[in-house]
């Protein structure tokens, strides 16, 4: 299965949970593996300090879904440039306070049915994501 999810670096313990129940998530510096038959390749975006914007570009160009703890990219004019142009899809956890692992992976969880039918869109767009609530925060362009 080619992969079709990448976790930022801001939820390496949600990523590390994910791959172990489906094997089309990476991460930044994510070695790839072999884990009950299934083969994930290594990932591109070799380190968690590689700027925002190249990151972001080199999902685009690659056609995956972001997940991110980044409750500010709406903020952020170069992170928001770089998602319209590279026409990245992205669900942020905007939960408030600072999420255990157990409490990022039961907000994605509780939300991956509605997410599974959303990423088929076309992007650019971003979503906020909460365990009780999935909005659109960046209507498509």
């Amino acid at each position: 299965m080619a992969v079709r999810w990448y976790v930022d670096a801001d939820t390496l313990g949600l990523a590390h949970v994910l791959i172990r129940a489906r094997n089309d998530v990476t991460f930044p510096g994510d070695p790839g593996e072999t884990f009950r038959g299934r083969r994930r390749p290594p990932c591109p975006i070799e380190s968690t300090d590689v700027p925002d914007e190249e990151w972001i570009a080199e999902v685009g160009r690659r056609g995956w879904c972001v997940i991110t703890r980044d409750r500010e990219v709406m903020k952020r004019p170069a992170e928001l440039a770089a998602v319209h142009e590279h026409g990245v899809r992205m669900f942020a956890v905007t939960s408030p306070g600072q999420l255990t692992t157990w409490e990022l992976v039961e907000a994605v969880v509780t939300q991956w049915r509605e997410m599974e039918k959303l990423v088929e869109l076309p992007g650019p767009w971003i979503y906020g994501l909460t365990r009780s609530s999935l909005r659109r925060l960046l209507p498509v362009a």
